[in-house]
């Protein structure tokens, strides 16, 4: 019998970066962009995240440098908003994600975390959810926020840095996060 252990660690689907999305300050409307440099412990660079890591006293770390969106619950979510379709820009996640489940990218073991790879170089560890907050009912209208509620997708921590592209794949990376 196999281990609950090692089933979640089998992916074999591989993933691909739709869209990036950079949120440059608070209030602002988000940009799509082709490409955009992760860097750990800040995020991706032009978001606002990473230029308050940059400019924090406390730049370390944290679980919640880049979220992810599944681009397969786009089409559920603007269906319950009723909308023909929903523009990824309005939810405010980083990288829009198609071809794998975003909820599996996350170990639910403590001791033994997956790592994914971005592309050539970018490595990231999925690390919780990204609950939707108040602001998705002002974006997307009445509604919004129950609409994205268990679809707000997830957030992660980059392990290692370097340039995310539109069409990159995403792949499981075996051995984990300190693993290469």
């Amino acid at each position: 019998m196999i281990d609950l252990r090692e089933l979640t660690g089998r992916h074999l689907a591989t993933g691909r970066i739709e869209a990036i999305v950079l949120r440059p300050r608070r209030g602002e409307p988000a940009r799509a962009v082709s490409a955009a440099q992760a860097i750990p412990g800040r995020g991706l660079e032009g978001d606002r995240r990473a230029l308050r890591a940059a400019t924090s006293a406390h730049a370390a770390a944290t679980k919640r440098e880049v979220t992810l969106i599944q681009a397969e619950h786009l089409p559920l979510i603007a269906a319950w908003l009723e909308r023909v379709d929903l523009d990824p820009l309005l939810l405010r996640r980083n990288l829009v994600v198609s071809g794998l489940n975003l909820l599996a990218m996350r170990s639910p073991f403590a001791d033994r975390p997956l790592a994914w790879r971005i592309g050539e170089s970018v490595r990231i560890e999925v690390t919780g959810p990204c609950e939707p907050c108040s602001k998705m009912e002002a974006a997307l209208g009445p509604g919004g926020y129950n609409a994205m509620r268990g679809h707000g997708g997830m957030t992660a921590r980059l392990l290692d840095g370097g340039t995310i592209r539109v069409g990159d794949r995403v792949v499981a990376e075996p051995g984990g996060p300190g693993k290469r």
